[in-house]
């Protein structure tokens, strides 16, 4: 079942327990304009991720990298990443997402020397699976085999998915890259989830680069080329963006107005938040609202006045 609108900490965390009732993994079926955002916005979790595209392709962004990800090909994305995805040329974009926890990956015994040392490495964010090369298609059939264990649930498909996940494993550490540690990347990667995760709890208040900025003891161009090289944007340009996705689960309570919701997510203004929303969905806030709450009286057979 997908997620549609997952929870996040203020440091972009996500907040989703990715297990079943009895392994620490979880997968979904996910279509990527489903979500309410109408993409999957950036967060990291302590799984590691492995994707699989069944339909269309998709734009991920694993920390500052931007990769096109086409049906049939897939990825690996390492513990602690930033990461989103969005559809690519409205290809109604469909991949199986699986989420496993490092400590499942291997046994306790081989965790020290064949886990711990790859999902620590700064040269190791991401892996692109291409089905052309051996070791890739290798991966993205027990990716699909996985997937299939856990919806048929054959006898001892735990123990299955134990010996899929170990191919996998091997591949990527046999083929990827050997690891490095690099503090400064290090560093990087403290520092963006620091002003990220100030943003995520002041958001509601007036900011300014200055304080951004403060929230990681960097100068305010030292703060902008942060967010230009990681996140494509300005630091500013960010808050902003971030009030408008906050405001979408807002808009469809039955109660709200565009006002009350502009002032509740930090605009100083409902023209200026009327303006900045349909520049970033192409929709005035009334509209959105609008047709949500159509789709919710269709989707339960409600007649609207």
């Amino acid at each position: 079942m997908q997620i549609k609108n997952f929870k996040i900490d203020q440091s972009l965390k996500e907040l989703t327990e990715h297990r079943t009732v009895v392994l620490p993994m979880a997968c979904y079926e996910t279509t990527i304009n489903q979500n309410i955002h109408g993409y999957i916005p950036l967060h990291w979790h302590e799984e590691i991720q492995l994707v699989l595209i069944v339909k269309g392709e998709a734009l991920f962004q694993i920390n500052e990298d931007r990769v096109t990800v086409r049906e049939g090909e897939g990825l690996f994305i390492n513990s602690g990443c930033l990461h989103m995805a969005e559809e690519k040329d409205q290809s109604g974009c469909v991949y199986i997402c699986l989420n496993v926890s490092p400590h499942f990956v291997l046994s306790q015994e081989l965790y020290t020397t064949f886990v711990y040392p790859y999902i620590q490495a700064t040269n190791l964010s991401y892996l692109h699976l291409h089905p052309g090369q051996p070791w890739g298609k290798n991966s993205l059939d027990a990716i699909l085999s996985i997937h299939r264990l856990l919806q048929q649930k054959p006898p001892f498909y735990e123990i299955s998915i134990t010996v899929q996940l170990s191919l996998i494993w091997q591949n990527l550490i046999r083929n990827g890259f050997e690891p490095e540690y690099d503090r400064t990347e290090m560093q990087k990667n403290r520092r963006i989830k620091h002003m990220l995760q100030w943003i995520h709890t002041h958001y509601t208040e007036k900011i300014k680069l200055d304080d951004i900025a403060r929230a990681s003891q960097l100068s305010r161009s030292e703060c902008c080329r942060y967010f230009k090289r990681i996140l494509k944007t300005t630091p500013l340009s960010y808050v902003t963006e971030y009030r408008i996705q906050k405001s979408l689960v807002l808009l469809q309570q039955a109660e709200s107005n565009v006002t009350e919701v502009a002032y509740q997510v930090g605009f100083n203004s409902t023209s200026y938040f009327i303006d900045q929303f349909r520049k970033s969905m192409k929709i005035t806030p009334l509209a959105y609202k609008k047709s949500k709450k159509w789709m919710t009286a269709h989707r339960t057979g409600v007649m609207l006045e």
